[in-house]
């Protein structure tokens, strides 16, 4: 074998490190490599793990139920077009209706008069039963009192006054809304929201010139919801989180006049100490307490509640939500 002259050396020495000589391209590297498994992914997913656990416990909570609300968590999620009534857009109802949306508030105030008026008649049927002694005209005044009372229930009330509007498509429809559009002043024509995220705001039956706090607030869809209402007398939002209190601001910067922004007291501390750093009194307070966010948990896992470096947090939200309601009654 021929003697390797002082260039073939060097060249060898290069392919002995691994790097190519001058000229060649960089060739195939062979080794062997074993992800480590145990420090880069958890053995569970979380979403698995909160898959489980809500299995086992909304199963009970739910019964029959559960099997359809679990087909629902783990469809694509479904948003409401929360109208904007600050914005001078007037053809946008028309135009989500021609979509095939329908306003969901409307549509639930319809169909709970329907209701409580079919229950009403049949409570007077009832009383007719039990008395049919009395004369016709005791008979049509306890039917049409009992009438105006179930049309004038506290529900009933909040929905015709609340002043909300929400539209979404039709169940098994997953038409997804346009982008909000601004009108002439900048302001968005709708808040695409979690129309579940409605029910509280309604269910707290604003009235005329109340004074209302949303302890967490961010990141802003049920304080714009109250601002909807245009009957608040008053209203604070307040988040812990500073950069969620940030998304607050500029949720109100796009669909709220200033002269109504700055109506809106904005703050970011705990709220549990609320009482003894901000202080005051309220007609109503909306408290949206933490949670595991079902839907993110059972499809993301990134910032998963269910994660094992948060599991402490999770266990103590319980603790954290009734704190939150019992510091602020």
């Amino acid at each position: 074998m021929a003697a390797l002259g002082g260039r073939g050396r060097a060249a060898a020495a290069l392919l002995r490190r691994g790097t190519p000589p001058p000229g060649l391209g960089a060739g195939p590297r062979r080794y062997r490599y074993k992800e480590k498994w145990a420090a880069t992914a958890p053995r569970i997913p979380p979403t698995r793990l909160a898959l489980h656990h809500f299995d086992v416990n909304y199963s009970l909570q739910l019964k029959d139920l559960w099997p359809s609300v679990r087909a629902s968590l783990l469809c694509e999620q479904k948003y409401g077009a929360l109208l904007n009534n600050f914005s001078a857009v007037d053809h946008v109802p028309q135009e989500l209706e021609l979509l095939n949306a329908t306003d969901i508030v409307s549509e639930a105030r319809k169909k709970a008069q329907r209701s409580q008026q079919a229950a009403a008649a049949e409570e007077v049927g009832r009383g007719e039963s039990r008395s049919q002694e009395g004369s016709g005209e005791g008979r049509t005044a306890m039917r049409a009192e009992t009438v105006t009372q179930a049309e004038m229930s506290p529900l009933l009330r909040a929905s015709i006054t609340s002043n909300i509007k929400c539209y979404t498509f039709p169940r098994g429809d997953i038409t997804r809304f346009r982008p909000a559009r601004p009108d002439t002043l900048g302001l968005l024509d709708y808040y695409l929201i979690d129309a579940a995220s409605l029910l509280p705001v309604l269910a707290l039956n604003v009235r005329p010139d109340d004074l209302v706090l949303d302890l967490c607030a961010a990141p802003g869809g049920k304080t714009l919801a109250l601002l909807q209402t245009g009957i608040c007398g008053r209203l604070a939002a307040n988040d812990v989180s500073i950069s969620r209190t940030k998304r607050l601001h500029q949720i109100l910067h796009s669909y709220v006049p200033k002269e109504i922004r700055e109506t809106v007291s904005v703050t970011s501390c705990d709220g549990r100490d609320w009482g003894q750093l901000q202080g005051g009194t309220f007609h109503k307070v909306l408290v949206d307490v933490p949670c595991t966010t079902d839907r993110h948990s059972a499809m993301e896992d990134d910032n998963n509640i269910f994660h094992k470096r948060r599991t402490k947090e999770r266990q103590m939200l319980p603790m954290l939500q009734l704190q939150l309601l019992i510091m602020n009654m």
